[in-house]
């Protein structure tokens, strides 16, 4: 399944090999109850066909407009702000309050886009660099790990980076999920993570239970969960499932998860099998309430779900909200 990213750009290369012009727009910053987030994509073609988005609806419409006028294929890329004064903001449509603004790239090269479509077809982590004051567009290998982007330091996936002249965006793979154990849930979680623009890696070191893996686009490994986890180096855009059932495999990796930066922690099993697996966390390995407390376990929301794929469904579902800081539990 493609992301939204690759659907655009994918549109984006059509276009371009049929011979229309367009105008690449990417949201930079908003304020108050902006509809799209920072680093939104959005393409719209010279007869005003769009594919993407950056608001509900309203800013689209005017940027048709535009395109239509002829005001969307500038010489270099510029930005536009929408919603600056309670006019402006009711002509166009913007929620309350709402502000943001764009930049666009008119007639992004074929060559760059064909660039960036291998980068993210492989999964790799990519910055985009767009430099108003130059009019370039460049790409490169993005790095996990920064916290403060600028102009002559590489930003990782933690944040679009736009300082009026400068636009840093992440393109790829940003979250990371390790699913310890190659079953049948894990084969809908992976596949499922992976729409949701996760690097997943899958690690099961009983050769019994590999052996029959095959989700495309997912990387399988045969180490140990938990030696695993510390060549990963997680972060706070890592998740880590642990679904084989045998504690041998789970609370070694669980053990490293729950002192490690990440950002969601869950583990199989019933409400009984998970007290008891707190237990043994604290008294043999001596886990603090603290940390055993980041554990999701049984894990994802409670759905009544039963099923391999519907159990899956609320692993995701649960990881969506912890990332978006809507879980209740």
């Amino acid at each position: 399944m493609n992301s939204v990213d690759l659907q655009v750009l994918a549109t984006a290369r059509a276009w371009v090999a049929a011979g229309h012009r367009l105008a690449w727009v990417t949201v930079a910053r908003t304020w108050g109850s902006a509809p799209r987030p920072p680093g939104s994509w959005l393409v719209v073609r010279d007869d005003g066909l769009v594919e993407g988005s950056v608001s509900g609806g309203c800013i689209e419409d005017d940027l048709v407009a535009r395109m239509r006028d002829g005001q969307m294929l500038a010489a270099q890329p510029f930005k536009l702000t929408y919603g600056v004064t309670q006019e402006e903001a009711a002509r166009i449509g913007l929620p309350c309050g709402g502000m943001l603004e764009l930049v666009i790239e008119p007639d992004p090269k074929p060559g760059l886009l064909h660039e960036l479509g291998v980068r993210l077809e492989r999964r790799q982590l990519t910055l985009k660099h767009v430099d108003l004051r130059h009019g370039t567009t460049t790409l490169s290998d993005a790095a996990r790990g920064a916290t403060s982007p600028s102009t002559s330091s590489m930003p990782s996936a933690q944040s679009v980076h736009w300082d009026g002249e400068h636009l840093l965006t992440v393109h790829g793979p940003q979250w990371r999920l390790l699913i310890i154990g190659a079953g049948q849930i894990s084969r809908y979680l992976a596949q499922m993570a992976l729409a949701l623009d996760y690097e997943v890696t899958v690690c099961d070191p009983r050769e019994e239970h590999g052996a029959g893996w095959d989700v495309p686009g997912t990387k399988l490994v045969n180490t140990m969960p938990d030696d695993t986890l510390l060549a990963m180096r997680a972060d706070a855009r890592c998740a880590v499932v642990a679904l084989t059932h045998d504690p041998k495999l789970d609370d070694l990796v669980l053990l490293e998860a729950l002192k490690s930066p990440a950002f969601y922690v869950g583990a199989v099993g019933s409400r009984l099998n998970n007290d008891r697996r707190r237990d043994r966390l604290a008294t043999h390995f001596g886990l603090t309430v603290d940390e055993l407390a980041r554990l999701h376990g049984p894990v994802g929301l409670p759905i009544g779900s039963r099923t391999p794929p519907e159990i899956a469904v609320a692993i995701v579902a649960e990881m969506v909200a912890v990332r978006n800081g809507a879980c209740t539990r």
